[in-house]
Parts: C-alpha cells; sequence; structure tokens
C-alpha cells in the first residue's frame, strides 16, 4: 500500500497518490481505522479515484506513519454490506448485454451475482462509484448523454457502477433501477452509499 508519491497541501492536509482504486480503498480503510483508534488525527479523509485527501493533520507525523498503515489490516472489521433491491429494466441493458455476449437476463444474472466496493463518491452528492466489475466487462460512457436521468437508475460505465441519486443529466449506460432511494436531503449523512462500504444487488 505504498503511495506513488505524496503532495502536500497547505499547512495541516497530505495528498497520497496511489496505483489503483484498490490501493486507495485499502488506505481509506486503514485511515478511518487509525483515526478510530486515535493514531491518527485527521478532520477529513477524502478518497477519489487514484488519490486519498487527509486533511487537517501533522503532515509529517503522517509520512512518517504510512510504513506502518497496513498493520493489522485484517484485524479491521467488515465493512458494512448494503443490500440494494434491483429491477434490471435499464433502456440499455440489452447494448450491454450485446458488449458481453449473453442475453439481457444473463448481464443481469452476472451483475448481481458480484459485490462491490464504493471506492469514492462524486460527480453529484451522493453519487457512489462502485469497483467489483472484472477486468474485460468495462462499458463505455454513451456517446451522446442524456439530458434527464431519473433518480435510483443504475448506470455502467468504465469498470463501474452507479447508482443516481437524484434526476440529473448523465451519460452512464443504465441497466436497471434501484427501489429504495440513495440520498435523503436534509439528513445528518444524506448518502446511503458511502466510500469503503460493500454493495450488492438483489434483483
Amino acid at each position: 500500500m505504498e503511495p506513488l508519491r505524496t503532495l502536500k497541501v497547505g499547512l495541516d492536509s497530505l495528498l497520497l497518490e496511489f496505483g489503483s482504486g484498490g490501493e486507495v480503498v485499502e488506505a481509506f480503510r486503514s485511515a478511518r481505522s487509525r483515526r478510530d483508534e486515535g493514531l491518527l488525527e485527521a478532520i477529513e479523509i477524502i478518497p477519489a479515484a487514484r488519490t486519498l485527501l487527509l486533511s487537517g493533520v501533522e503532515v509529517d507525523r503522517v509520512l512518517g506513519d504510512l510504513e506502518h498503515w497496513g498493520a493489522g489490516a485484517g484485524e479491521q472489521q467488515q465493512p458494512e454490506l448494503i443490500e440494494l433491491p434491483i429491477r434490471y429494466d435499464g433502456p440499455d441493458i440489452e447494448s450491454v448485454a450485446r458488449l458481453w455476449d449473453c442475453t439481457a437476463q444473463e448481464a443481469a444474472s452476472f451483475h448481481s451475482s458480484l459485490e462491490y466496493s464504493v471506492d469514492f463518491c462524486g460527480f453529484a452528492p451522493g453519487f457512489a462509484y462502485c469497483s467489483g466489475l472484472p477486468e474485460g466487462y468495462e462499458v463505455p460512457r454513451l456517446t451522446r448523454p442524456r439530458s434527464a436521468v431519473p433518480a435510483r437508475s443504475v448506470g455502467l460505465a468504465a469498470g463501474y457502477t452507479g447508482v443516481y441519486p437524484r434526476a440529473s443529466p448523465g451519460g452512464w449506460q443504465l441497466i436497471g433501477s434501484v427501489e429504495v432511494p440513495v440520498w435523503h436531503e436534509g439528513q445528518d449523512g444524506p448518502a446511503l452509499l458511502r466510500p469503503g462500504c460493500r454493495v450488492r444487488f438483489v434483483p
């Protein structure tokens, strides 16, 4: 879990760059675990596709401690598992099935057989980038994005699965829709899907 490089940001923030999204998730979980154990003082721990931002930290102290972040990783609590009931009724399910060289029903069965990990959130509040599709199952974005995608739509792009928290424009290929909201406006912690948690789609 060695970062490719580290970059000081201001006086009390540190940006860690990694070689893969999986390494970011591992580092994010280690950082949260160390903060819970009182081994890391950080105001915010923010993952992205290839980076992890730690704000409100003693930068030199964190840099000196990075080599110990992997210690005890196997003893960490299993991340929360969120199950999302889904209908595979999206307008692009047939297109995705053709890309995967199978039927729409087989594509739905395959997608729901996997467990996903929320790597990071972005694009819109509560929009979680969920990794878990095997190599070779990447799906291209639409050449012409839709001007409006309904809330709770499930889309694929590159190697990610995402659930649109609210109605918005979007260019991901839509394969279905979930039965529960993933964004609760006005609540403390409004996002159902948060970095580090596990996700299963249940037909």
